[in-house]
């Protein structure tokens, strides 16, 4: 059995597995936790992030308005279920030794969450002349600071691993272009400092025998580290008759060098199957961008975006999602 490095989680939001279910990954039996108007001035609430905080949950949701312009809300939730999200975006303030320019506002959608050594660092696809990577952080949920954009444009999916590799922190990524990206790969980045990014290396692409994942793949969550290698769960495309399709699969990568895929799953994981999945704003598409684990159990929690629109809740173990992958396994 795999292990999950990492803390003990108790109150994770979880349901059992329903008895003679065959799939690795289980919806919560009350899905959309979060409907596309719980607060005042939003069209739909999706690919949003969530952490433990405080004996309870924190996250940054993406809202976008009744404008459908794109921002990022925290919200604050005492079970991980029921979620209270504050009206108002994020205002961000420049970090220590940052231009005030650096808050300078276009857009900003798809957030991640991860706790490195003493903060929460955040990351989300960032307007700045085109889409890139914008890196926050804070200590509370109420104040928060900026600093300078990882990349230059374009670029999405900024995902960072929640400890240093090699010293350096270290993020994953895909590099895209202006508009619904046609194509799309994963590389992994390392910085000294947060602010100066290199050696960027090439993790994996698109698969030309795998459909689900033959059009594009991108990082999901933050990854999550086991005695085995670092288990991502990520995002591929189908490039369908009726428009992009997206589901999640899972990959194991070297935990000393993250770019070095030890393992990767042919078959998805989860994929558009209810009818807040496959009709919506965007309709076909389950969107990975948060988990929660407890180390004592191996058990794992999954916020996803379903149709761009609301969001869900799915459960899986770290065995489970081993053991699916290793059954029908990819080339690496």
């Amino acid at each position: 059995m795999a292990k999950i490095i990492g803390n003990a989680l108790p109150n994770i939001p979880w349901q059992d597995k329903p008895q003679g279910y065959d799939k690795p990954v289980w919806r919560y039996d009350h899905n959309p936790i979060i409907p596309r108007d719980l607060i005042p001035t939003s069209n739909s609430i999706f690919n949003s992030a969530v952490v433990p905080f405080e004996g309870k949950f924190a996250g940054v949701f993406r809202c976008d308005n009744r404008s459908v312009e794109m921002d990022i809300f925290a919200g604050f939730s005492d079970d991980g279920i029921n979620w209270k999200i504050n009206h108002e975006p994020i205002e961000f303030q420049p970090a220590p030794g940052c231009d005030p320019c650096v808050t300078r506002k276009e857009y900003r959608y798809d957030p991640r969450v991860c706790w490195i050594e003493d903060r929460y660092y955040i990351t989300w696809c960032n307007g700045f002349h085109g889409p890139t990577i914008g890196v926050g952080y804070t200590y509370d949920f109420k104040t928060f600071y900026q600093m300078e954009n990882a990349y230059l444009p374009y670029n999405r999916n900024g995902v960072m691993f929640p400890k240093k590799i090699n010293g350096n922190f270290a993020m994953l990524s895909r590099p895209s272009d202006t508009g619904h990206t046609p194509f799309g790969d994963i590389f992994y980045s390392e910085s000294p400092d947060m602010t100066y990014w290199g050696k960027h290396r090439y993790v994996f692409g698109t698969s030309s025998h795998s459909g689900w994942q033959s059009k594009k793949v991108g990082p999901g969550p933050i990854p999550i580290e086991t005695d085995e290698g670092w288990l991502m769960i990520y995002h591929g495309v189908l490039n369908s008759c009726n428009g992009f399709v997206y589901r999640f699969g899972v990959a194991l990568l070297d935990h000393e060098k993250p770019w070095i895929v030890k393992e990767r799953g042919n078959f998805y994981v989860f994929g558009p199957e209810e009818s807040y999945e496959l009709t919506g704003d965007v309709p076909n598409v389950t969107f990975p961008c948060a988990t929660l684990t407890d180390a004592d159990t191996g058990r794992i929690t999954i916020y996803y975006g379903a149709a761009d629109t609301v969001t869900g809740m799915a459960f899986t173990t770290v065995d489970e999602l081993l053991s699916y992958m290793r059954k029908y396994p990819h080339e690496v």
